[in-house]
């Protein structure tokens, strides 16, 4: 049976943008997993349902449908531990979680600048569905959040001076090559990248850098993918 992946795309199929189907798949790539990549749209719920969620990503491997992009994570690291591991042994997951954490706050950051340029990444129904959804859980409109974001961007750049450091003293947060704890903060960025061309990162920025290191990386199969930032 073929590996399947639902992964989030906009009005054009190939615009893959959701930042945890990304970690997936930088995380299939790692292990040297094959997978085929289905196009995804909010409202087809129905399409994920065998899952028991309503949202992506949602693999399916051998029959097995499994949700989350942490769970999937730890899933393809005990299924298949004769591939390269995705968190490096020892108390390896304990540490790619709290980078899974992280990337969610860096998600949940970057929206309040990306927000209304999703919307026009997405069409009809799924366009109006988008805003209708976000704008009831931030309780005001997507113009509102995303007021003034050059005039935010600087203390949102202060912001990541931790993760500055850390990428100055090596090229990976998993020290000579990427882990789970590059991907799961990594899939933030692409996601930026892929649905805004708003620059969250100046030219310069080690963080930058190490998000190019990333984008090259699996034969460029993060870069390949339609963005903005190219």
């Amino acid at each position: 049976m073929a590996r399947l992946l639902y992964d989030l795309a906009g009005a054009d199929p190939a615009r893959r943008f959701s930042p945890y189907c990304w970690r997936i798949r930088m995380a299939l790539a790692h292990k040297d997993l094959p997978v085929e990549t289905v196009p995804w749209q909010f409202l087809d719920k129905e399409a994920i349902a065998p899952s028991g969620h309503g949202k992506v990503p949602v693999l399916v491997d051998d029959g097995k449908w499994l949700a989350e992009s942490w769970t999937i994570a730890c899933y393809l690291e005990e299924t298949y531990p004769d591939r390269p591991s995705l968190f490096g042994g020892g108390k390896g997951p304990e540490l790619s979680h709290y980078f899974s954490v992280l990337g969610d706050t860096l998600v949940g950051a970057f929206f309040r600048f990306v927000a209304g340029d999703i919307e026009k990444v997405l069409a009809g129904e799924n366009r109006a569905y988008y805003r209708e959804s976000r704008e009831k859980r931030i309780g005001m409109t997507l113009e509102e959040l995303t007021a003034d974001r050059e005039g935010r961007l600087p203390a949102l750049r202060d912001s990541l001076a931790p993760l500055r450091a850390a990428l100055k003293a090596q090229p990976y947060l998993g020290g000579d090559k990427p882990l789970y704890a590059d991907y799961a903060v990594f899939g933030a960025f692409q996601w930026a990248r892929c649905v805004s061309p708003f620059q969250l990162l100046a030219e310069d920025d080690p963080i930058r850098s190490w998000r190019d290191r990333l984008l090259d990386a699996f034969d460029g199969l993060a870069r390949k993918a339609p963005a903005f930032d190219t």
